[in-house]
């Protein structure tokens, strides 16, 4: 579709009147002019919502001021920092990159968004944020918030997630931004389509863009954007035995290939459905235990972009450890345990069952 240079430069000054004059969306890391925090904030906050973002924002800059802090730190303890926040690798890539930067780069960060891309974890809307709010790069950031209010207020239907979408979104993006204001324009359409224009229930009344969206006034709001790909869930169940001796509990290490990877975890009996204790115990390394003093104590489940997992949380007191013979893991203090990362559904176990 053909979008005439007045309906940009409209919108254009129409956001930027806006963002000067009723964008009260306050967070710390707007306005940030430091590559390294602005980085953290971007990775902290893909997948994640800004509001669950904030206190992990906060915890890293104040136990890791710069990147070269990040770079020397013990991966266990960014680990346990960065615990509950899901998406693990961009935790293991954020300490790639952080290391490259100290080691290959002195501790700066590359000036320009080609050279971002080439770090570890980094991809074109991370190095557009980066370059635009830190290096004032005039180049477009394109998130989620970006493609559902110029979806909407243009009326494009062509799907977001397609190769040929993906294009036509990044080139009037790039269209519509300001030369001479790139970063406070890049803000401000991130802003309106976190605040204003939602995904569900927009505040379409309050929409500096109301008056030219095409969304508005042909009734596809709830349309817009469009997507092709369906999401598959993959379900799995997940049988966690807590072997108890003393004060202790039996505790591993994941392994990498599946998610949670270098996170701790109880031992783990994987089923392909929902399996009771008799079927659980058979042919594998708690045979040769105490099957009478299992006993179930909890259920939950987590969903994750494409997995939900169901997990039950057992309990089995073990008196005697000469019959223990578990490989792979090592006995934990339960006043130790905070000092190990743990998947969030394990955080939440442990808390509620006073572990923690």
């Amino acid at each position: 579709m053909e979008i005439t240079t007045t309906a940009k430069n409209r919108f254009t000054l129409s956001l930027s009147h806006w963002h000067q004059n009723d964008n009260t969306r306050s967070l710390p890391w707007k306005g940030e002019k430091d590559p390294y925090k602005i980085w953290l904030s971007e990775i902290i906050l893909q997948q994640t919502r800004a509001a669950q973002g904030l206190p992990y924002f906060l915890a890293f800059t104040h136990n890791y001021p710069t990147v070269s802090d990040l770079a020397t730190a013990d991966d266990a303890d960014v680990f346990r920092l960065w615990q509950g926040l899901g998406y693990y690798n961009r935790c293991k890539n954020m300490l790639a990159t952080a290391r490259i930067v100290t080691s290959v780069h002195n501790g700066i960060f590359p000036g320009t968004y080609t050279q971002l891309l080439t770090l570890k974890g980094i991809g074109p809307y991370t190095a557009a944020a980066i370059a635009s709010f830190a290096f004032n790069e005039p180049v477009a950031v394109v998130d989620g918030n970006v493609y559902r209010v110029l979806s909407r207020c243009f009326g494009i239907e062509t799907p977001i997630d397609s190769t040929i979408g993906k294009k036509i979104f990044a080139e009037l993006a790039q269209q519509l931004l300001p030369i001479h204001d790139s970063a406070a324009h890049n803000q401000a359409i991130m802003d309106l389509g976190a605040t204003v224009c939602t995904p569900s229930s927009p505040k379409c009344e309050s929409c500096p863009l109301a008056n030219q969206c095409v969304a508005t006034k042909s009734k596809l709001i709830e349309i817009l954007p469009v997507k092709i790909k369906k999401i598959i869930v993959k379900e799995r169940f997940f049988n966690y035995i807590i072997f108890q001796h003393n004060d202790s509990i039996w505790i591993n290490k994941r392994q990498a290939g599946d998610i949670w990877e270098n996170l701790h975890e109880p031992f783990l009996i994987e089923t392909k459905e929902p399996s009771e204790v008799d079927a659980l115990l058979e042919g594998n390394l708690l045979t040769n235990l105490y099957p009478n003093n299992i006993k179930l104590i909890s259920k939950s489940k987590q969903k994750l972009t494409h997995q939900l997992i169901n997990t039950c949380f057992y309990t089995m007191v073990i008196n005697d450890l000469s019959h223990f013979n578990i490989p792979n893991g090592w006995w934990v203090n339960n006043s130790e345990l905070k000092k190990l990362a743990f998947p969030k559904t394990l955080v939440s176990f442990f808390k509620n069952n006073l572990y923690f």
